[in-house]
């Protein structure tokens, strides 16, 4: 009897876990489902990023919620600028559906449409972040207390150190976006700005699904005298809209003659519309110095550039608090992300995670003392490696072959979840690269 009652202790409690898992289960799909459906209701359709993400509705949350903060809610930066800059980072990895989505929501909020010319139209304060911009896309561990300094301290045109920090955290975010974007392909589909409903305000933000909020506008916090007069928007008329204030330089001109000649009988096909959108927002516009890409760290003089230690530099000990000091509250999102893509469950186990993240870190010149590497080449197969690589430091279809993915033998959710790793571990390497330079400036 009392063997009897064990077994059926067991099996009640075995059937109990099951039953445990299947409503997790069930709860995580009814999440997705949710966030699918206010993105469809607030945005007329789901963009690929999103439907990516919604494999993982816990991430997506905290990431919609983070992007949604850093583009729309307080911070010392107007709307027009965060948009501009997010349009800046884009462009160093040659990202056609971050530059357009980004350019698009720049003219809802007010930018001005010259801008949209090219870098050299915009103002030079802009300008001054092209090359921290450069440097952190591409090889962050040249990041410097003297960059910092010369933002700081260049006359009218300075940055206050708010103001820089949010500038900051913005390139880390929309570089780390390219690598996702261009790991899932996303890059290839339009973005989802001209199927935005009738009567959405300038203000409409396209990460409100995270808030549930659908109607009520973003109000930009720019010159009263710079903000958009209240329009309706519809699927017919944003591609003209923007076409109309966008002004492009002498020598295309032709091609846009030309462009719209050819599409005076398609007005009314949307995908025709989303497919040409890109084309007046050439990222092209806004790249200086194109030659400049990711090199190799470990070719680097050990004396020229000392590996990064985590234990010298950390984000939990060092980075989140003065992110956090500086820019209310962005600290804690952040975090949030970077404790939802390690809470994944994976099942190769939470050694494999840790060996990516790492891995990535390590091509950035990070380094773990407590760590053994060995294990990176034990758990990572090379054609992971390679994408990986691929995704975190060359994310740019223009000047590298797409990575064989078919040598990655991993499932598509599986693959989703990589590209998170990457996207994340890729967004902490440049935070921690530079708020170490900012708090070098700032003890110096």
């Amino acid at each position: 009897m009392i063997i009897c009652a064990t077994n059926m202790d067991y099996h009640l409690g075995t059937h109990s876990q099951r039953v445990q898992t299947q409503v997790k289960m069930n709860l995580e799909k009814d999440r997705a489902s949710l966030l699918c459906m206010k993105a469809l209701v607030s945005r007329g359709r789901l963009d690929s990023v999103s439907q990516q993400m919604a494999s993982h509705p816990q991430y997506l949350e905290s990431f919609l919620r983070t992007q949604h903060y850093i583009l729309y809610m307080d911070g010392p930066l107007p709307l027009h600028y965060r948009h501009y800059i997010a349009i800046m980072a884009a462009a160093r990895h040659h990202c056609g559906y971050l530059v357009s989505l980004h350019s698009a929501q720049y003219v809802r909020v007010g930018g001005d449409p010259q801008w949209l010319q090219g870098l050299e139209a915009a103002p030079q304060r802009l300008r001054h972040l092209d090359h921290i911009n450069k440097v952190l896309a591409h090889q962050p561990w040249l990041t410097a207390c003297s960059h910092i300094q010369a933002l700081l301290k260049t006359g009218e045109q300075c940055w206050s150190l708010a103001e820089l920090v949010q500038a900051v955290v913005l390139l880390a975010h929309c570089h780390s976006l390219c690598s996702f974007v261009f790991g899932s392909g996303a890059d290839s589909d339009p973005p989802p700005y001209s199927r935005i409903p009738h009567g959405t305000p300038p203000g409409y933000c396209l990460c409100d699904a995270a808030n549930g909020n659908t109607t009520v506008p973003i109000t930009p916090n720019t010159p009263s005298e710079r903000r958009p007069r209240r329009r309706s928007l519809d699927s017919s008329s944003d591609l003209s809209f923007l076409r109309e204030r966008v002004p492009r330089p002498q020598e295309d001109r032709g091609n846009r003659d030309r462009l719209l000649h050819s599409q005076t009988s398609l007005h009314t096909d949307l995908e025709e519309e989303e497919e040409q959108l890109p084309c007046f927002a050439d990222p092209s516009r806004f790249l200086t110095d194109p030659d400049f890409g990711y090199q190799e760290f470990a070719r680097w003089e050990e004396d020229h550039f000392q590996v990064f230690r985590v234990q010298d530099y950390s984000w939990e000990d060092h980075g989140f608090s003065l992110v956090n000091r500086l820019y209310s509250d962005i600290g804690h999102l952040l975090d949030e992300r970077f404790r939802s893509v390690a809470a994944l469950p994976s099942p190769h186990g939470p050694d494999l995670k840790r060996a990516i993240w790492n891995y990535i870190h390590c091509i950035y010149g990070i380094r773990y003392d407590d760590y053994d590497y060995g294990e990176v080449n034990q758990l990572l197969e090379k054609g992971l490696k390679l994408y990986i690589k691929t995704v975190a430091c060359f994310p740019d279809a223009t000047k590298t072959p797409q990575c064989p993915l078919s040598w990655v033998s991993l499932k598509p959710t599986e693959k989703v979840h990589v590209n998170l790793l990457v996207m994340e571990a890729r967004l902490q390497a440049e935070l921690l690269y530079a708020l170490r330079a900012i708090t070098q400036y700032m003890i110096a």
